[in-house]
């Protein structure tokens, strides 16, 4: 039987010199806490301690599979239904599945994943967090399948002990604008000491032509205890939801769109275009120009209220249509786009560029303007800070990448560290662990090319394994 042997010096360059600096950078690191600024986990396990759904005890395919895209897309990819896998539906259903025959399907195909990122996620939670020897494949799936079942009835493997065992100094969800956050209030009341703050993200009220917008301005309505029928009082809907998640420890807001566009309009434009979308008459062009709108608004909140700002820009999101409309958003079709800043984002830089009450992390997908782009821009305005690299390149080849293009640009100290961005709550040591070690890699590369000394390189790591996302995110 085949058996996991993760190389010690995975990530790191085969040039003897680089390798050995590398190690001892990364031995600097890896005990540091992780500091998860950004991602998507759920924060009931947390607030209750269990994966457990209502009545039943999780799976190891609902842990591992159900709620990883990484996971799912590449398996529908090469023809598995998202239906065979238990995937939910748009409307809330799911498949009657057999948990066993799901694990078994991925087993089958964990071929698949060498060679990607997620297979080095993956290789890291069966091995290092659940302790299997052995590599997964179709023969051993159902043994595999109960120990991993057996260990997540420990209460070792339950959420906190884990978290615990993560060493997370804090982690951060991401929630709609109406979120009642009562799970965030679950786990301030509980006593425990994990750390986990929300994140405020009002894409669902902001973008016009979003499925289900009306129903969103509703539920944000409800939740601020007004009648949301003009956008003055979207506006102060959205300030009163802001104002309460701050209360719960929220340090920041996220904000995804396909364009960078910004553009400010007056407060009659906005109550027009407002009008329209509440009588269902919204153009494109309204789309456009009132989320441009409503991030310069965003903006003048975060410069009010403290709020780092994130902006996630350039992702043509649900492209498969079939798959959208049974399966809803998230699934794994989302697909990069071209994207420009230089000329969207100005309207939003002159207002709040130099106002260093402002911090605007921004994450790309396009690489062709890291270099061109986004490091001048944020190697000039003290209110921008880039993101690390984002979705797929969240990877080792993609973080050479960012950091061969971005960094002798904008500067270490204009980035803001590393997120794992996951809804994987397993994954977080894996994903992180990637960061340092090509961290490590990155700087042992410029200390044997003499651009820095090994000293300064061992005072950048920490701030990459950590210290940038704490500052950034003020944590």
């Amino acid at each position: 039987m085949a058996q996991w042997h993760l190389s010690e010096d995975r990530l790191f360059d085969p040039d003897p010199a680089q390798r050995e600096i590398a190690r001892r950078l990364y031995r600097g690191i890896t005990a540091l806490p992780i500091v998860c600024p950004h991602g998507h986990v759920d924060p009931r396990w947390l607030a209750q301690d269990t994966f457990d759904a209502p009545g039943a005890p999780i799976t190891p395919s609902e842990l591992f599979i159900v709620p990883d895209h990484y996971v799912f897309r590449m398996l529908y990819s090469q023809g598995v239904p998202l239906d065979a896998l238990g995937v939910p539906r748009a409307d809330g259903s799911r498949s009657e599945v057999d948990h066993r025959q799901v694990w078994q399907a991925f087993a089958d195909n964990f071929y698949l994943f060498r060679g990607t990122p997620s297979g080095m996620w993956l290789a890291h939670e069966v091995n290092v967090v659940f302790g299997i020897q052995d590599k997964l494949d179709g023969q051993n799936a159902q043994a595999i399948y109960d120990e991993i079942a057996d260990k997540l009835a420990r209460p070792e493997y339950r959420p906190r002990a884990l978290f615990e065992r993560f060493n997370i100094e804090v982690l951060c969800t991401t929630d709609a604008a109406s979120d009642p956050l009562k799970h965030h209030q679950a786990i301030m009341d509980s006593g425990w000491q994990g750390v986990v703050r929300p994140t405020f993200r009002p894409d669902a009220v902001v973008n016009l032509l979003a499925p289900g917008w009306k129903g969103a301005v509703q539920a944000l309505g409800g939740a601020a205890n007004c009648d949301i029928t003009t956008y003055t009082a979207l506006i102060r809907a959205l300030e009163s939801r802001r104002a309460y998640f701050k209360s719960m420890g929220c340090k920041a807001t996220d904000h995804g769109v396909e364009s960078a566009y910004t553009a400010r309009l007056s407060d009659a434009e906005a109550e027009a275009i407002f009008a329209r979308a509440l009588r269902g008459e919204a153009t494109p062009e309204d789309a456009k120009r009132f989320t441009g709108h409503m991030l310069m608004e965003m903006a003048r909140m975060s410069v009010e209220d403290g709020m780092t700002m994130q902006l996630h820009v350039g992702v043509y999101r649900n492209h498969n249509a079939q798959l959208f409309e049974k399966f809803g958003a998230d699934k794994g079709a989302d697909i990069p786009i071209k994207t420009e800043f230089v000329h969207n984002l100005r309207p939003l830089l002159t207002e709040y560029g130099n106002d260093r009450r402002l911090t605007l992390i921004l994450f790309g997908m396009d690489e062709s303007v890291y270099s061109s782009e986004l490091a001048p821009l944020a190697g000039h305005y003290p209110a921008l800070k880039l993101g690390p690299p984002w979705w797929f390149q969240d990877s080792p080849n993609g973080m050479a990448r960012y950091f061969d293009q971005v960094m002798e640009t904008a500067g270490l100290h204009n980035t803001a560290g590393f997120n794992d961005d996951t809804r994987a709550f397993v994954s977080i040591p894996a994903r992180h662990d990637v960061w340092r070690r090509a961290s490590a890699n990155w700087l042992a590369g410029l200390v044997v090319r003499g651009l820095i000394d090994e000293g300064e390189a061992a005072e950048m790591a920490p701030e990459m394994a950590n210290g940038l996302a704490r500052r950034a995110y003020n944590l």
